[in-house]
């Protein structure tokens, strides 16, 4: 009875959030759409690509999120599937203890927020306001929650503070930002998360991207835009993400247009005096990491616990290992490194990160999110997809199906 409660609990936060939108699913035909360049049922299939195959690597790497590699081998051995949680809670980690596979964490909650965001935006530009408003009122909602528990019961209290906890930081960010109070908000983003240049963008980047489909440079902008949570370089590497994600979603996209879409520089990054372009030098790194680990193995074996090439690239990785594990800089590398390395195969990709190690629910939930856009919905594995549609819905309340539905629906203007 109490897991039903908190599944309520947690139905009613998102949706208070998702400006009424009709929860009715839309058909959507085989007639394209002249300015996107799919049918509504390829957009579609790539907006639920996106959705699903970031909440397929979340889950993936939930279990074993920031061990180190020798703890993931001696627990679950080499990762290769979806497999159950049995580990605690936290507020950016898993709400609820001991979930069965399929199940996620803050990296598939920040999807369905930023989704329930662009319900209320243009088709043609995002406003960033409206994106910090987002997040403070879904903070203030779970305030007012904690306040209205009638229970001496600590579970309650338990829940919604680890709801509470995860957007802590951002909405201290939020609320300077929108007041205009540029002073406060240079100050409370010096303070985010201990100053440091953690992944806030990288988070939620991919859901902007797919609102841009097929148009990497305005999906680049836009979620430039929506970057204020970001400190230095971690601006472009979130706008990149988007780019990249957009690029996948072109009719006849290759593994080729989303390269292309890392060199767009809207910003003048190559333009800074001594530094350069930081996000251009991990590129850089990761092409060479897969260059030189290619070498090491033949191709059939650089997917094996046993792998030469593998424990090339990993340990390449690890001597380029920021202070912290979810540092954009050193997340942006493992995932360019793992996409090039399984040259764009999605569960390859997942496969590398997971066993990697470090932040990898993020690393995968990345990589996942802008994979699962190039190849949509139907072309991502049938067990993986399926489980994680299934067991979200069920036991967290997040039905990834209807996000995408509506979304689309949203862009369509229908």
């Amino acid at each position: 009875m109490k897991n039903c409660c908190l599944v309520v609990i947690f139905l009613l936060s998102f949706s208070a959030c998702n400006n009424k939108k009709s929860t009715t699913p839309v058909e959507f035909s085989d007639q394209e759409v002249p300015e996107i360049g799919l049918t509504e049922k390829q957009l579609y299939d790539k907006i639920l690509g996106m959705l699903v195959g970031s909440a397929i690597g979340d889950a993936m790497g939930a279990p074993t999120e920031v061990w180190s590699r020798e703890e993931i081998k001696l627990e679950y051995g080499f990762v290769e599937s979806l497999d159950s949680m049995v580990r605690e809670v936290s507020p950016e980690g898993i709400w609820k203890a001991n979930l069965p596979a399929g199940c996620t964490t803050d990296d598939t909650r920040w999807k369905v927020l930023t989704a329930n965001y662009l319900l209320s935006q243009s088709p043609n530009q995002l406003d960033a306001e409206d994106f910090a408003k987002q997040i403070l009122s879904t903070y203030e909602l779970y305030t007012k929650e904690i306040k209205e528990i009638q229970s001496i019961d600590p579970e309650p209290f338990e829940y919604v503070s680890l709801k509470m906890g995860w957007l802590q930081e951002w909405a201290k960010v939020s609320q300077p930002f929108i007041d205009g109070n540029m002073l406060g908000y240079a100050d409370s983003l010096g303070k985010f998360y201990g100053g440091e240049m953690v992944c806030a963008g990288l988070l939620y980047s991919p859901a902007l991207g797919s609102y841009f489909p097929g148009n990497p440079e305005k999906a680049y902008k836009e979620a430039y835009k929506l970057s204020f949570y970001d400190l230095g370089y971690a601006k472009d590497i979130s706008a990149l993400s988007a780019a990249m994600t957009s690029a996948g979603m072109r009719t006849g996209a290759t593994k080729e247009d989303l390269l292309s879409s890392l060199r767009l520089d809207p910003e003048h990054y190559f333009e800074s005096r001594l530094v350069g372009r930081t996000s251009h030098n991990i590129l850089k790194n990761a092409l060479w990491i897969t260059a030189e680990s290619a070498k090491q193995d033949s191709l059939g074996n650089i997917l094996k616990t046993d792998s030469k090439a593998l424990e090339f690239a990993f340990t390449q990785l690890d001597q380029r290992l920021q202070d912290m594990p979810f540092h954009a800089g050193e997340i942006w590398l493992q995932t360019l490194t793992a996409i090039l390395y399984s040259d764009f195969e999605f569960m390859g990709t997942m496969t590398f990160l997971v066993n990697y190690g470090r932040d990898n629910d993020t690393t995968a939930a990345v990589a996942g999110g802008i994979l699962g856009a190039f190849y949509g919905f139907e072309q991502l594995p049938k067990l993986e997809r399926e489980k994680v549609l299934k067991v979200n819905k069920e036991l967290l309340g997040i039905d990834l199906a209807q996000t995408a539905n509506i979304l689309t629906a949203h862009m369509l203007g229908k």
